[in-house]
């Protein structure tokens, strides 16, 4: 998941790699369980924005809460990772309450295969 080759560092990353290891506090629009607006998928986790945040696309900077695997409407954890995606200038923070150390690449990929497409995206990590 993690991209051994070069990438080119968006706008969206350089917003992003601030909340790198840090504590972050979320507001959930899009709680675990409910369907995409337009698409109509099921979101297999939390995900939401951080407040007070402007992202290229014109709304907050994004994020997948990972923990636990309920519906909530708010969430605080710490930010693990970014998923940078390569033709979208929307990278989404990662967020958890459990340690970094115990959730891998994989797992990540894994809880957000829901929605990003693999190999359009890498994972970064502080």
């Amino acid at each position: 998941m993690t991209s051994p080759v070069p990438f080119e560092e968006s706008e969206s990353l350089r917003l992003a790699r601030p909340f790198l290891g840090r504590t972050v506090d979320l507001v959930i629009d899009r709680p675990y369980g409910s369907r995409h607006p337009t698409c109509g998928f099921l979101y297999l986790a939390d995900y939401g924005y951080v407040p007070g945040t402007l992202a290229p696309d014109g709304e907050e900077l994004d994020a997948y809460y990972l923990d636990p695997s309920e519906p909530m409407t708010s969430a605080h954890g710490t930010c693990i990772a970014i998923i940078h995606r390569f033709h979208d200038d929307d990278d989404e923070l990662i967020v958890v309450a459990r340690p970094a150390a115990e959730i891998t690449d994989a797992a990540i990929a894994a809880a957000v295969e829901f929605q990003e497409t693999t190999g359009h995206y890498t994972i970064i990590r502080p």
